[in-house]
């Protein structure tokens, strides 16, 4: 519930839709009902496509599970609701405003114990954009991907299109902040 209710933040600072993110966020991790060590076959089952690296790290595919899901049992058919569920764990290259409002959500209300250690600074890119608060998250991943299981493709992607993007401009931000 605390994702929905971020990402509803979120999605008011930089204008996207807030339902949608609300809605969003309340259905990103709903397949949390499977255990890591059955995602990978419920997944083939679906038919989802199921990459290496989540064959080795079944955690990550939870966000495949969680946009069949929300589809198929919530009959979710908004495709943004959806594709952004389908990636708030590792976002993806070309991410829209909302896959990146759920992204950064997800990341701010943390579910474990303690304090993220990223969340200052994660904060404090939000309020330059959503795009660099993606950023500061990622490239935390980054720093730390030789001590990580995997580095998923997709944010591999996310990564490199988002430091070429934020980094060619100069400054320039590209989903400004609703003042």
């Amino acid at each position: 519930m605390k994702v929905g209710e971020e990402a509803k933040q979120i999605a008011e600072m930089f204008g996207a839709e807030p339902l949608e993110a609300e809605h969003a966020g309340y259905l990103h991790d709903i397949s949390a009902v499977f255990p890591n060590e059955q995602r990978v076959t419920i997944s083939q089952q679906l038919g989802l496509e199921v990459l290496p690296e989540e064959e080795v790290f079944p955690m990550i595919i939870h966000q495949k599970l969680s946009k069949e899901m929300a589809r198929s049992l919530f009959n979710i058919s908004n495709p943004a609701i959806l594709n952004a569920v389908g990636c708030h764990t590792t976002l993806r290259k070309d991410a829209s405003l909302l896959d990146m409002v759920l992204f950064v959500a997800d990341k701010i209300a943390w579910d474990q114990p303690g304090t993220p250690p990223y969340l200052q600074e994660i904060r404090q890119e939000l309020e330059k954009s959503v795009e660099h608060a993606c950023y500061s998250y990622i490239r935390y991943l980054w720093q730390k991907r030789e001590s990580l299981r995997v580095i998923h493709p997709w944010l591999k992607e996310a990564y490199y299109e988002l430091e070429a993007r934020l980094h060619a401009d100069e400054g320039i931000i590209h989903v400004k902040r609703n003042t």
